[in-house]
């Protein structure tokens, strides 16, 4: 099979684009935050490998117990792990939590900051949860949130090489794959996808809308 040109990947890449489009016009974020961008990090730096599921089992009484960063900010970790016990690292995850509400308390006035660079200081917050909070809260788009889902389909899907091979280097990939315009729903879109869809341990290759546009389609 001839190697794929960068102009025929990029032209397959926005044929997926639009046929998410079509498939999950209004994606949204699962976790629930109540529109708070606070909790909308915390909730982002608890979900890692964990579902959102979980996540939303737990946020309901740490928001009741705490429901501002200042109140975040004094909380007892022991108190916190009890309440996100049911979800994996909880004990890492409970110390971020009230380290990422004291310094958004003292450094940032008790607002989350629209930056990409100054959110990354922010305890337990990595480029991947940045980029979410940017793009759900602020509507600001500056990249490609990568989580497992959106790096295992851009790797099914061949739009990036074996040399991508963490969630940075298929974040790169991606920005230079396609047009800015077109970024904002990738994350969500491809995390339902991915659900739904092309499910890491059985895809369902024989009723993907994306079957002709995918390399791997019917591969293991």
């Amino acid at each position: 099979m001839p190697r794929e040109t960068v102009a025929a990947k990029r032209e397959r890449a926005i044929e997926i684009a639009c046929r998410m489009n079509e498939r999950y016009p209004k994606a949204e974020c699962a976790l629930h935050y109540d529109g708070d961008p606070f909790r909308l990090v915390i909730a982002v730096l608890l979900s890692a490998q964990t579902t959102d599921k979980g996540v939303n089992k737990v946020t309901p009484t740490l928001w009741k117990r705490y429901p501002t960063p200042a109140d975040l900010a004094s909380a007892d970790v022991t108190d916190v792990e009890e309440i996100i016990r049911a979800i994996g690292f909880y004990r890492t995850k409970a110390a971020n939590c009230v380290k990422c509400a004291q310094l958004v308390v003292s450094e940032y006035g008790g607002e989350i900051p629209r930056d990409i660079d100054e959110l990354q200081k922010l305890p337990g917050v990595g480029r991947k949860t940045a980029n979410v909070v940017l793009n759900e809260a602020f509507g600001i788009v500056e990249g490609i949130a990568v989580d497992t889902h959106v790096f295992r389909i851009a790797h099914k899907l061949k739009l990036v090489g074996p040399s991508a091979d963490t969630p940075a280097k298929t974040e790169t990939a991606l920005l230079k794959l396609y047009p800015r315009d077109l970024w904002g729903p990738i994350n969500h879109q491809w995390v339902l996808f991915g659900r739904e869809t092309c499910i890491a341990r059985r895809p369902k290759c024989e009723e993907c809308f994306l079957a002709d546009l995918c390399p791997s389609c019917g591969k293991k």
